[in-house]
């Protein structure tokens, strides 16, 4: 009987063995993460390009031959040659289809004289690494480089091919990226799931709060206000100012509290943020949901103060950004216009929403219009499923790893895993811990200071490593 159970229980642990892949050497990967990672953020890969070659070509060819340098084969797609996107593939048995990595390798450009380091010097400092996409996107780029690595290297038998892309132009041009991808070389990067960037994990006070998925996102639209009057001299104030008109339609338009649109994703969101919030804040997330105005109302005017991202998250949102007009100061100028960023829910009639914009400005010498051109900036997509396999295992690594509650998210942002939602894909938006007081603090993404904890990248990289493994290792 003895004998039977200890062959039964060395079965087990070899069977158990062979199902879980063995761990890399972490202290030795982490040495190797913080070389890639520096030597790509070094990199000037401003959008739009600066001075030849410029563009995403040098991270592109680092990345190439990272790569080859494994064995692994690389493909690059160019719509411009400074520009190009490259695609790495590592086979699986194709019982399963495939699961897609993807980080972009552009960022947005920078005023250097605004930097305490210099913004491509990937410095050290404190526990921290500070450059232009520390934090967008060039902790995907090797959160996916070091999946693919180490993939290849502990010989991890798949049941799905594991593609990366390492894709151009999402800060601005994405014609020359995911568009161009999608359009043309779709074949290369066809998948069933995608990771990608747009959720991370919230640190308050240096402690693990909980951790956002991006499950959709808003539709970035441009609305051009624009107020005609008569011309004259500024000594002789006039009624039908433009400036004037102008003045008063951007502040209807800032004042004004859109309809309450919820979803499946936001009422999971703030459901589950209720649960590991203080009690006064639990009970503000919760009235927020609530349908009757009476309740939601004062719950969502203080999202509003204190909380303006969670406002956000449960409407279509708008903020002016330009304002234009006048050439001289003695001058009133005839007309004058405005530029309002908006970020329209995916089930939001674009049609509709205007003619609600017209009637809050309620001008008649002030058109409202969509900005040319009228279509979005990246397209509605549907809703990435609660349910599925890829989902389920981030919940499981970000349990495993950061301790944390998954929180489904809508992004207020905008991210090129919409190309992919429309076509059929299911993507979810990760990423690392960041601390929620370094934003006001002006050190996140799209900052003069942006910065990611060094501790929280090496975290991000195993997080990454073991949840793409949990969903792509032959079973």
């Amino acid at each position: 009987m003895r004998k039977t159970t200890l062959l039964v229980l060395v079965l087990a642990t070899s069977l158990s063995a062979a199902q879980a892949p063995a761990q890399p050497d972490w202290t030795a990967v982490e040495e190797e993460t913080l070389r890639h990672f520096q030597a790509i953020v070094r990199m000037d890969t401003t959008d739009p390009p600066g001075t030849p070659p410029g563009g995403e070509k040098p991270v592109a060819d680092y990345l190439k031959q990272v790569l080859e340098k494994e064995g692994i084969p690389v493909q690059v797609f160019s719509l411009e040659a400074n520009r190009p996107n490259i695609v790495a593939r590592l086979k699986g048995n194709g019982s399963k289809r495939p699961l897609l990595i993807m980080g972009h390798t552009d960022t947005v450009n920078v005023d250097a004289k605004k930097w305490t380091h210099p913004p491509f010097s990937a410095h050290r400092e404190g526990g921290y690494v500070y450059g232009r996409g520390t934090v967008d996107d060039k902790d995907n780029v090797v959160g996916a480089l070091m999946t693919m690595l180490l993939l290849k290297r502990m010989n991890v038998a798949l049941d799905r091919d594991v593609i990366f892309l390492a894709e151009a132009g999402e800060e601005g041009a994405t014609r020359v990226g995911i568009q161009f991808m999608v359009n043309q070389h779709y074949d290369a990067i066809d998948a069933e799931f995608c990771y990608a960037e747009g959720g991370n994990v919230t640190r308050v006070g240096g402690k693990v709060k909980f951790a956002s998925v991006q499950t959709m996102e808003k539709i970035p639209r441009a609305i051009r206000i624009t107020a005609k009057g008569t011309a004259g001299h500024g000594s002789v104030p006039l009624e039908d100012n433009a400036v004037a008109h102008l003045g008063d339609a951007v502040g209807a338009i800032a004042a004004w509290t859109p309809p309450t649109r919820l979803n499946e994703t936001t009422a999971t969101y703030f459901k589950r943020l209720a649960t590991v919030s203080t009690p006064e804040e639990a009970e503000r997330y919760r009235n927020a949901l609530s349908p009757d105005p009476a309740i939601s109302g004062p719950a969502q005017q203080a999202l509003r103060k204190t909380e303006p991202r969670h406002w956000s998250m449960l409407r279509t949102s708008l903020s002016p950004t330009i304002i234009q007009g006048g050439y001289r100061s003695n001058v009133i100028p005839s007309e004058a216009t405005a530029n309002i960023d908006v970020r329209q829910t995916p089930d939001e009639d674009p049609a509709a929403f205007l003619d609600l914009v017209r009637k809050v400005v309620d001008d008649p010498q002030v058109t409202v219009e969509y900005a040319n051109p009228a279509t979005a900036s990246r397209p509605s997509t549907p809703v990435a499923k609660l349910d599925s396999e890829a989902f389920k295992v981030l919940e499981s690594m970000l349990t495993k790893h950061y301790g944390a509650i998954t929180l489904p998210t809508m992004s207020t942002g905008a991210t090129d895993m919409a190309y992919l939602r429309q076509k059929g894909m299911q993507c979810y938006g990760i990423g690392p811990a960041l601390d929620v007081e370094d934003g006001p603090k002006g050190f996140g993404a799209h900052s003069d200071q942006e910065r990611i904890i060094e501790s929280e990248l090496h975290r991000f990289v195993r997080f990454n490593y073991d949840a793409v493994v949990e969903l792509v290792r032959a079973r």
